[in-house]
């Protein structure tokens, strides 16, 4: 495993909005989760013309360090959107078998806190891969009041291939929690995923009204890999998730701009004055195949 105090430099390639000479490197940081646990790494990655910063758990299997997460970390600065990537305690301390969802909700809490105090003038996300979304939307659903003490207000939640069930065994109470989450919520699945039916994920989306948005990759599984006939390249699927949450991204920050715009305004009617609650939530949409969130 890299050391991450020696930093990561990625390089920007063509094409994705930024200079193809631009250095880009991502700056180790510790997030202390317990006095029990002590604290795991963390690598925070801000482009310059950053506007998000997605606080990003890593899957099961494979740490921050993993060539997808150093990928998606890469795109996602593209288009503008910092990462704040960290290890869970099992991976940290290189144990196979991922910690008690207690500990692992424990550390996002941790790691969303963290990042807040180390980019507090960019809007907040958070997901992760696999394990790492679903353990932080059981984090969500627990009590975002957990995670806000003392942070900015998370915006939104983003899964990159949300384990809706184990392979072979289809069923969706892992997805029971969700109903608890109040903030708007962004699936991007492929459709060879065996850990997500899609026959069954879109009518959880589709309940999760207004909360949840569904993009789908056409011929990509688990792992974002796609086959070679599909005429697309893991790098292109890679660059399309990173547009989606870009896109997707824009519009939390338009709805809630426009809500805080409504918000600083009262509204006499019948001679009674009503005040606008914020809900912070978008509606929700099942996206086709392949096609970016506009």
């Amino acid at each position: 495993m890299r050391d991450p105090a020696e930093g990561l430099s990625l390089k920007m390639r063509k094409g994705n909005g930024l200079s193809s000479n631009l250095q880009q490197t991502a700056r180790p940081v510790r997030v202390h989760v317990s006095e029990a646990v002590g604290d795991v790494e963390a690598l925070l990655l801000r482009p310059n013309n950053a506007r998000w910063l997605l606080v990003l758990a890593h899957g099961a299997g494979a740490g921050m360090h993993h060539t997808f997460m150093e990928s998606l970390a890469r795109e996602l600065a593209g288009v503008g959107v910092g990462t704040f990537r960290y290890q869970f305690p099992y991976m940290q301390q290189r144990r196979g078998r991922p910690d008690a969802p207690a500990l692992l909700t424990a550390t996002v809490q941790a790691a969303v806190k963290a990042a807040s105090k180390s980019a507090s003038d960019l809007i907040l996300l958070a997901g992760g891969k696999s394990l790492g979304g679903r353990m932080t939307s059981l984090a969500f659903a627990d009590g975002p009041s957990t995670l806000q003490a003392g942070t900015a207000p998370v915006r939104g939640l983003v899964f990159f291939g949300f384990p809706l069930h184990p392979p072979g065994r289809p069923g969706t109470q892992r997805a029971d929690h969700l109903t608890a989450v109040q903030t708007p919520m962004l699936f991007l699945q492929g459709t060879r995923d065996t850990f997500a039916d899609l026959t069954l994920l879109r009518p959880v989306c589709a309940k999760l009204a207004p909360h949840a948005t569904l993009h789908v990759v056409d011929a990509a599984d688990h792992s974002f890999h796609v086959l070679k006939r599909s005429g697309m390249t893991d790098a292109e699927v890679i660059a399309e998730l990173a547009r989606t949450v870009a896109s997707w991204a824009h519009t939390l920050r338009v709805s809630s701009l426009a809500l805080e715009d409504l918000l600083a305004h009262r509204f006499a009617v019948s001679g009674s004055l009503f005040t606008l609650n914020q809900t912070g939530a978008v509606a929700c949409a099942l996206t086709p195949a392949s096609q970016t969130i506009g």
